[in-house]
């Protein structure tokens, strides 16, 4: 399924693959890596809440700004959730980036090899092989609870309104 004039690149409509998720909707499963190419699925995080934050790539300034607010946030938030990042850099390079910019309270990882994520919750970009940025929510039964496809890939995500929305399920 193709999905276009959701999301801009520097005002240049593009096109996303998969379905257009709502806020009710049962979460899909994904398979995606760690830094050590394990692979990671929905599973593995029963019974958590579930901040997922998705970024184009940590190379870029944006990507790295919602990385490192989210980490900070993280940190004061109950152990009840989880925090995690995806992005369709290598694994390799992401665990790197986490290395160098301190990232020790989200999870990140890779959807670099099947776009398992993206696909499964409409935000790959067909024109680019990236993930539009996005944040997903999901309840400990894996209920989706709030979700933001930022419209232009280039500005950032309603960060507060995440936090808001995250609060409201601890």
């Amino acid at each position: 399924m193709e999905r276009k004039g959701v999301v801009t690149v520097r005002g240049n409509p593009i096109t996303l693959i998969g379905p257009g998720l709502k806020v009710g909707d049962k979460a899909p499963d994904f398979v995606i890596l760690d830094k050590e190419l394990k692979e990671i699925k929905l599973k593995d995080f029963a019974g958590k809440i579930k901040l997922i934050s998705v970024t184009p790539s940590l190379d870029t300034s944006v990507c790295d700004a919602q990385m490192r607010w989210f980490n900070q946030e993280a940190a004061k938030l109950p152990d009840s959730l989880v925090v995690m990042n995806i992005s369709m850099d290598l694994p390799f390079a992401v665990g790197r980036y986490c290395t160098t910019a301190g990232i020790d309270k989200v999870k990140a990882f890779s959807d670099h090899r099947d776009a398992s994520f993206g696909t499964n919750y409409g935000v790959l970009i067909k024109e680019l092989r990236l993930l539009s940025r996005s944040i997903f929510i999901l309840d400990k039964n894996d209920v989706i609870r709030y979700i933001e496809i930022v419209p232009e890939i280039t500005h950032h995500p309603d960060y507060e309104k995440a936090i808001e929305a995250v609060s409201s399920l601890i």
